[in-house]
C-alpha cells in the first residue's frame, strides 16, 4: 500500500500548547489520505511551529528530503497556507514534488497542475502572504497599545526570574507579581556583587554550590544568565518594552540565511517604551546603580589585569561550533621550570557554556598571533601588487570581464538543465533508478556551485561599479603606515585589527583568516609555516573590489596619528 507523509503547521507556541489547530489538521489529513488509498504512518507525520513566510524550516526540510529520496508516495497538507504563505515558495515546492512524481494533496483545496491551477495557487498564496503581513502589523499595534495601558505585551519576554506573570487583559492582569522563592536569590545576587564585591563568575559558582534552581528549572546556572539578571532594570521597577529589533546577522554562518534578518540588535534607549507599574521593585534604584558600577569595574579588571595580553581576543572563532575562542593560560614544565603558557581555547570546551564539549583544539597564543600579524604586515609593507591590480582593474575593464564570466556561467546553468531533462527521459525509458539518482546528484551539485559563482560575480559587478578608489591617497597612507608599523604598541595593533575587521576561523590544525585587507577571503592557512598566499587574479580581484574602500578606511585609521 502506498504511504503518505502528513505536514501540519502553526505559527505560534500558544497554538501549539492549545493543540486544537494541529490536532484538527492532523485528523483531517489522515482522513483525506485514507480516502485516497494511502497509509499514514506516524513516522511520516510532522508537526511544526514556524512562520509560513520562511522556507527554511526544520520539519519542512525533513519532508523535502523524504520527497527527494522518494520515501513516500504523497504529501498531504490541510491547506496551501499551511505549507507556505509565500506564493513563490508554494510554487517552488509544488514543482519540486511534481518533478519527483510525488502527489501533493490539500484537504481544503484541490491541486490543479494546469496553468490556470498554478495561477490560482499563486493568487491564493499571495493573498495568504498579504494576510500574514496584516496579522503581524495588527499584532504589533495591539502590543503597543497594551504597553501604553500599563500591561506587558506578553510572550516569553513577560516571564522574568523572581516574578510570576499574570496573564489577561483585566484589571490587575498583564503584570508581574513577586515570587518570594526566587526574588530572595535575586536580592542575594545583587548583595554578593555590591557588598561582597564578587564577580559574576563567582556568583555563578556560588549559585551552583547552593544548588539554586535555574529560571528554567533545568541544567545549571551560567554566567550569561547571571549578568542578564544583574543588568535588568526591571528588578528596580523600571520596565521597558520594544527594546530590540531584528536585522542582518553580524556573521553569517550559513549561506541560506544570508538574506534573513536573524540578527538581534538593541534600539536607541529613546525608542524604548516604558511600562509603569508593570513590575514591582525587588531592589532599590541605588543598589541597581551600584551594581552597574561594579560590573564596569569588573570588566576593566578582566581586561587590564590579565596575566597575558591576548592580541586576537574577540577575533578568533571556532569553525565547528561557531563560538568564540578565549585567551587562557596555564603552567607547563619546561627544562624543569614551570613556565606560563598562553593559548586560545574554544568556549565550547567550558562546562559552564555547554554540557556537550567542542572537540576543536587549542592553539599557542604567541604562534597564532605572530602568523596573523605577519600577514597584516606583508600587505601593508608590500602593497605594490595591490596597486597594480587597482590600476589595472579600475574602470570598466573589470566589469566587462565579470559580465563575460556571468554569461559563461548562465550558459553552463542552461546546459545543466538540459542534462537534467535528458536524465529524466533516460530514467523513464530504462527505469534504472541507481544511475538516475547518481546523475541527478552530480547535476545538482554542479548547479549549486554555478549558482553561487553567478551570485558572487553579480555582486562583484555591482560593487565594482561603485568602487572608485583614490590610488594616490592609498599609496601615501601605506607609506606612512609602513614607517610606523614596527613601532606600534599593543593597543595600536588592537586598533588595527578592529579597523581591518580581522576574523580567524579555527578548524583543528586548519586556520582561515577573513579580513578587510585585499587578500582572498577564506584562504586556508598552514599552522606551522607562514600564511599561504593565493595568486589567482580572479581571487585577488574578488578581494579588491569587495574590500577596497575598507582598506583605504583602515589605513587612514592607522596613519591618522601623524596627519
Amino acid at each position: 500500500m502506498k504511504t503518505a507523509a502528513i505536514y501540519c503547521r502553526v505559527s505560534t507556541e500558544d497554538q501549539e500548547r492549545e493543540g486544537s489547530s494541529l490536532d484538527s489538521q492532523l485528523s483531517a489529513c489522515i482522513k483525506k489520505a485514507q480516502e485516497l488509498g494511502y497509509t499514514a504512518d506516524s513516522e511520516y507525520v510532522v508537526n511544526e511551529v514556524y512562520s509560513g513566510l520562511i522556507l527554511d524550516r526544520p520539519c519542512l526540510n525533513q519532508l523535502r528530503q523524504w520527497v527527494r529520496n522518494r520515501t513516500v508516495d504523497a504529501v498531504v497538507v490541510y491547506s496551501t497556507d499551511r505549507l507556505s504563505r509565500d506564493p513563490v515558495h508554494l510554487l517552488l515546492l509544488a514543482e519540486e514534488f511534481d518533478k519527483a512524481k510525488i502527489a501533493l494533496v490539500f484537504v481544503t483545496e484541490p491541486m490543479d497542475n494546469s496553468m490556470e491551477g498554478q495561477l490560482l495557487s499563486f493568487v491564493r498564496g499571495w493573498a495568504s502572504k498579504l494576510e500574514a503581513v496584516k496579522i503581524r502589523e495588527r499584532t504589533m499595534r495591539g502590543r503597543m497599545e497594551r504597553a501604553k495601558a500599563g500591561k506587558l505585551p506578553g510572550g516569553g519576554h513577560a516571564r522574568l526570574y523572581g516574578y510570576v506573570y499574570i496573564k489577561g487583559k483585566e484589571q490587575g492582569q498583564g503584570v508581574r507579581i513577586e515570587n518570594p522563592d526566587e526574588s530572595k536569590w535575586v536580592k542575594e545576587m545583587f548583595r554578593w556583587l555590591v557588598e561582597e564585591r564578587l564577580s559574576s563568575e563567582a556568583i555563578t559558582r556560588r549559585l551552583r554550590d547552593l544548588m539554586v534552581p535555574t529560571p528554567s528549572g533545568k541544567g545549571h546556572w551560567k554566567s550569561c544568565s547571571v549578568k542578564q539578571i544583574l543588568k535588568n532594570p526591571a528588578f528596580c521597577g523600571k520596565t521597558y518594552a520594544f527594546t530590540r529589533t531584528n536585522g542582518e546577522p553580524r556573521f553569517k554562518m550559513k549561506l541560506k540565511t544570508k538574506s534573513e534578518k536573524t540578527g538581534i540588535y538593541w534600539k536607541p534607549k529613546e525608542e524604548w517604551v516604558e511600562i509603569p507599574g508593570a513590575t514591582p521593585p525587588i531592589i532599590s534604584v541605588e543598589s541597581f546603580d551600584a551594581a552597574q558600577e561594579k560590573l564596569k569595574e569588573n570588566r576593566k579588571a578582566a581586561t587590564y589585569n590579565a596575566k597575558n595580553q591576548y592580541l586576537l581576543r574577540g577575533h578568533v572563532y571556532c569553525a565547528r561550533c561557531g563560538r568564540a575562542y578565549w585567551g587562557a593560560g596555564g603552567l607547563r614544565p619546561r627544562n624543569g621550570i614551570a613556565r606560563y603558557y598562553p593559548f586560545y581555547r574554544c568556549c565550547g570546551k567550558l562546562k559552564k557554556v555547554t554540557d556537550i564539549k567542542c572537540d576543536n583544539r587549542q592553539h599557542n597564543a604567541k604562534r597564532l598571533e605572530g602568523m596573523v600579524w605577519a600577514e597584516v604586515e606583508k600587505i601593508l609593507l608590500q602593497p605594490e601588487n595591490v596597486f597594480y591590480e587597482l590600476e589595472k582593474r579600475k574602470g570598466q575593464d573589470g566589469v566587462d570581464s565579470c559580465e563575460k564570466d556571468v554569461e559563461r556561467v548562465t550558459k553552463q546553468l542552461e546546459h545543466r538543465e538540459m542534462q537534467r531533462k535528458r536524465a529524466w527521459k533516460a530514467f523513464e525509458i530504462t527505469g534504472d533508478e541507481g544511475t538516475f539518482r547518481a546523475d541527478i546528484a552530480v547535476i545538482d551539485r554542479e548547479v549549486g556551485e554555478l549558482a553561487q559563482e553567478k551570485t558572487r560575480l553579480e555582486r562583484q559587478i555591482r560593487e565594482s561599479q561603485q568602487f572608485n578608489p583614490d590610488i594616490t591617497q592609498i599609496k601615501q597612507a601605506c607609506e606612512l603606515v609602513a614607517s610606523n608599523l614596527k613601532s606600534l604598541t599593543f593597543e595600536e595593533k588592537r586598533l588595527a585589527l578592529e579597523a581591518l575587521r580581522i576574523r580567524v576561523l579555527v578548524d583543528g590544525d586548519a586556520i582561515v583568516m577573513q579580513s578587510a585587507i585585499p587578500v582572498p577571503v577564506g584562504c586556508p592557512v598552514d599552522t606551522v609555516s607562514s600564511f599561504r598566499r593565493a595568486t589567482s587574479k580572479s581571487l585577488l580581484m574578488a578581494g579588491l573590489t569587495r574590500r577596497g574602500y575598507a582598506l583605504s578606511l583602515a589605513i587612514n585609521c592607522l596613519s591618522g596619528i601623524e596627519q
